[in-house]
């Protein structure tokens, strides 16, 4: 029998624990922001420069002509160089979370690589080729120890505690364009065996505009072991608040690997934004979690104070840096969704 990641000990840690680095791909194809790439990169830098004084920054970037393009935003944001590298990977898109590995810990034998199959949000956004193969380039560079999953999972389709509970939801993991030929039940083999869970806690569907089918970290965030984060909708009449409505009540029925009931503390949404005719995924849950840092999506309107006070609650040790993303969600993607952390070899 082939050994897997949980048989080794490994374990996917929650994004709160140390990292070694955060990863990004760099932002260069404008169908993903039609109309609107222009204000990307200068985004792209402001995230960087959050995260270089805490960790490594470590960017994906296909040509010479898209590094230099990158090292200018990076000046024009006053950002230094140092901390920050490069690395000479192609890629069709900027969505690190989906495409890029899935680190896992162990204790006695540091950090593996965990590589599941892309397909594009069930082949939505084709060529995917280049993506699909970013976790084996990534560890043609750093040399960890590969595993390889015969599963399609985007990461932010997921999210952990470390301590063996997994947070998923079923309008995503179930969808027929992902992995038709499993079974919830083998679905949730595959996550034990690859990230070291007992635990899989199931949501039912995502947001309104949301073109990945659903993904959690639109939803719902574990903030610590026992606590979460959910987006709440209070408007009745808003297209997003059953869904969300349903969403909580499962949460406060939810337990933890250890059989405690979580700790759920909301999270309002943003206001409707608006491409053309098309509700775009703008939610605060879509924050990300350095080592000193809490990057979160902010839309120029008043909850985004709140948003952000209740994130500082949550991480009274670390900076919170609201992150303009009104632009980047035009994308139909936010912080999170570019963002994927590289855990710290010492930390299992």
């Amino acid at each position: 029998m082939t050994e897997t990641p949980a048989s080794l000990g490994y374990r996917m840690p929650a994004e709160w624990e140390p990292h070694e680095a955060t990863w990004l791909s760099w932002p260069h194809n404008p169908e993903t922001w039609p109309g609107k790439i222009e204000p990307i990169p200068a985004i792209f830098a402001q995230i960087v420069a959050a995260l270089r004084e805490h960790e490594e920054v470590r960017i994906l970037v296909g040509d010479d002509a898209l590094e230099k393009s990158a090292r200018a935003a990076l000046r024009a944001r006053g950002c230094p160089e140092s901390n920050v590298r490069f690395f000479r990977i192609p890629t069709n898109d900027a969505w690190m979370r989906d495409h890029g590995p899935i680190f896992v810990v162990q204790p006695g034998r540091g950090v593996a690589i965990t590589d599941w199959k892309y397909n594009a949000w069930g082949g939505k956004y084709p060529p995917y080729d280049l993506d699909d193969v970013v976790p084996s380039r990534i560890d043609e560079a750093l040399r960890l120890p590969i595993f390889h999953a015969d599963m399609v999972l985007e990461g932010g389709s997921i999210d952990v505690n470390g301590r063996g509970t997994l947070l998923t939801t079923e309008s995503c993991l179930l969808n027929p364009n992902r992995n038709p030929a499993l079974t919830k039940a083998q679905i949730e083999e595959r996550l034990a065996e690859f990230l070291g869970l007992r635990n899989v806690l199931w949501l039912g569907d995502g947001i309104v505009g949301d073109d990945t089918d659903g993904h959690v970290d639109d939803l719902t965030r574990f903030v610590g072991p026992n606590t979460v984060v959910t987006a709440v909708e209070d408007d009745p009449a808003d297209e997003n608040h059953r869904a969300l409505h349903d969403n909580r009540q499962r949460l406060q029925a939810m337990k933890d690997e250890s059989g405690r009931l979580l700790d759920v503390v909301p999270l309002p949404m943003p206001p409707p934004i608006h491409y053309e005719d098309r509700r775009l995924p703008a939610s605060y849950a879509n924050f990300y979690i350095g080592n000193g840092a809490v990057l979160v999506p902010v839309f120029d309107h008043p909850r985004d104070e709140i948003a952000c006070a209740t994130l500082a609650r949550l991480f009274p040790d670390r900076r919170i840096f609201p992150i303009p993303s009104t632009d980047l969600v035009w994308g139909l993607g936010a912080i999170h969704c570019v963002t994927q952390q590289q855990p710290a070899a010492a930390h299992g």
